[in-house]
């Protein structure tokens, strides 16, 4: 399977990065908002759910991927449920949402399992998610209750 490259400049395209990284983990570390560029940006293990097993073939083929995401044009971020002084703790991303305020100016959000999510304020969408390398076998899929609800 071919590596995994989108960009994001509108509200649809950014639907189809969350699909793509919906059960990324990542450690708190490893994200930073970067002022002076206006850029947000880390590294993720993406559960690669473009390549599900076929049929009943779902017993412990799936795979992660290291991937680098940013979001560019931000202007402030904003976090709750997130302990930065803990940089090894780690996060489930669940989502990622928009909420436009002065169109094309928005609030990205990152939610996460557990309650967390992190605000990101944009002049409008600019983002991009990247596979950085080859997959590894994971023997966990995520599984997620009808009843869940994203906040």
């Amino acid at each position: 399977m071919d590596q995994l490259k989108l960009a994001a400049f509108d509200a649809e395209d950014l639907a189809v990065v969350s699909a793509h990284v919906q059960d990324a983990v990542l450690k708190v570390g490893d994200i930073a908002f970067i002022p002076k560029e206006k850029r947000f940006a880390g590294v993720i293990n993406r559960f690669v759910w473009e390549k599900q097993p076929e049929g009943n073939a779902r017993k412990k083929n799936w795979e992660r991927r290291r991937s680098g995401f940013h979001f560019d044009r931000v202007l402030a971020v904003r976090s709750t449920g997130i302990d930065r002084s803990r940089p090894d703790a780690v996060l489930d991303l669940l989502a990622i949402g928009f909420e436009a305020s002065d169109e094309p100016a928005g609030t990205i959000t990152l939610i996460f399992a557990g309650g967390g999510a992190i605000a990101l304020d944009v002049e409008c969408i600019e983002a991009a998610v990247r596979d950085l390398g080859p997959a590894w076998a994971t023997q966990c899929c995520p599984e997620h209750s009808l009843d869940e609800k994203i906040a």
